[in-house]
């Protein structure tokens, strides 16, 4: 019943339009006033407390890094590269946005910048060689959804932050700690090139059908000197992951030097953007990055509210009563992260829904670094879904095609989304075996 009566109250602002974090926040102090006695200093502390964690700071820090290179001529550069590799198969063109989209997400951690960087160069370069808008707008708009996957990935970090802390229990009894930031970029390498290359194949089997351009084949000369030109920006992708796994600094001090590196490259290697925008670069980043702590911050309330209530727990006996094996609950998992992921945005997902869904998957036996790449999957699906799919309004502001239309372009890369999620999600070596390899889990 205080269940329902929590989500009775959450659904009905969230019906009324009011933002997420908002309704996140009333809904808490809604039910604290109503239904509890607990005292108001202890809520006061818990706002506070609550965004303390030093694992939150890597999301400034990756938003600020991704925001310089984004203004910049980074994007670009890889486009160059992307299409001087590949540029000369099947829709050459289309399957050069993939690439490009797998190599930007490895360094901005976020699907829409990654829609806009990719799309905005490439969607119009495609309709002038002669490719429907259609097929570059479903190509692109699909392929950004790889920036929450392929690390770094501030989904990921949203994730670690949501269940650090949790007191869970696996089927046995045994206490289950949560995953790393470290663990979770290293679990999404191998699933985010694996969706890439899925990607890319039904890439060139649509352009094969369609009888799509192909560009004549570039010189080794000519693929010499655009990886001498991106090759700045790909080493940001060395310096995050080489510096995480060699132990030279944490997830979080990664995002700092990757914000440092981002700001030299841009303004004095590159020289796309002059001291005198790099103002308006750090109020775009530090806009953004209050929006989502501030998401963080009421959904960090939502967490305590339920925790002290009890409310996971119950759910986790509920459902393992049911009789749901693993098999049947990650099913249900998906459907339901699907449904929502057409009207909320991932963060906010994530947020709410982890620290519900957390302790079951745990009880069941599902490893945690598992359940955050199939989270992450579901959130990326959710990116290309009306009627809140943030790639799709990108994706149709380039474009200037129609929403319903950009919707029906995406449908073939997003049949083979779906196909990926069932795969990742009953395949959990996908996720793990590098991890696993490395020693991290």
């Amino acid at each position: 019943m205080t269940a329902l009566i929590i989500f009775a109250i959450l659904a009905v602002l969230l019906v009324t339009g009011m933002p997420v974090s908002i309704a996140l926040g009333l809904t808490v102090f809604s039910f604290l006033f109503a239904f509890t006695n607990i005292p108001m200093d202890s809520i006061a502390l818990k706002l506070f407390t609550g965004i303390e964690k030093f694992e939150i700071m890597a999301i400034p820090f990756f938003i600020l890094a991704g925001n310089f290179l984004t203004h910049g001529g980074v994007a670009r550069r890889m486009i160059n590269f992307a299409t001087a590799l590949v540029g000369h198969w099947y829709g050459g063109m289309g399957l050069a946005a993939v690439v490009a989209c797998a190599l930007f997400a490895a360094i901005s951690g976020s699907s829409p910048a990654t829609v806009m960087a990719v799309g905005s160069i490439l969607i119009p370069a495609m309709v002038k060689q002669g490719y429907p808008a259609q097929f570059g707008v479903g190509t692109v708009a699909t392929a950004g959804g790889l920036g929450i996957l392929i690390p770094p990935s501030i989904v990921m970090v949203m994730y670690a932050v949501a269940t650090s802390g949790m007191v869970v229990t696996g089927p046995e009894g045994q206490p289950i700690l949560s995953a790393s930031i470290g663990t979770l970029f290293m679990a999404g390498v191998v699933p985010g090139l694996m969706l890439a290359m899925m990607l890319g194949a039904t890439t060139i089997w649509r352009a094969w059908k369609g009888g799509y351009p192909r560009m004549e084949r570039a010189s080794w000369c000519a693929r010499w000197k655009a990886f001498r030109e991106s090759v700045w920006g790909l080493l940001l992708i060395v310096i995050i992951m080489g510096g995480i796994y060699g132990g030279i600094f944490t997830p979080t001090e990664a995002a700092a030097v990757s914000a440092v590196y981002a700001f030299v490259v841009a303004v004095w290697v590159y020289k796309d953007i002059s001291l005198k925008d790099v103002p308006r670069v750090l109020l775009d980043s530090a806009a953004m990055s209050a929006m989502l702590l501030y998401i963080i911050t009421n959904a960090v309330m939502f967490a305590f509210i339920l925790t002290s209530e009890q409310i996971p727990q119950a759910l986790s006996d509920w459902i393992v009563g049911l009789g749901f094996g693993k098999i049947g609950f990650l099913l249900m998992v998906n459907v339901m992260l699907l449904l929502i992921g057409m009207v909320m945005e991932p963060s906010a997902i994530v947020l709410i829904m982890a620290p519900i869904l957390y302790p079951v998957a745990m009880k069941l036996g599902v490893d945690p670094v598992h359940f955050g790449i199939m989270l992450v999957v579901n959130m990326e699906i959710g990116l290309c879904t009306p009627p809140v799919g943030l790639n799709l309004y990108v994706g149709s502001a380039i474009s200037k095609l129609g929403l319903t239309e950009v919707t029906k372009s995406t449908f073939p890369w997003l049949f083979t989304a779906l196909i990926f999620l069932m795969l990742v999600t009953y395949i959990p070596e996908i996720s793990l075996s590098l991890p696993r390899l490395l020693g991290m889990n």
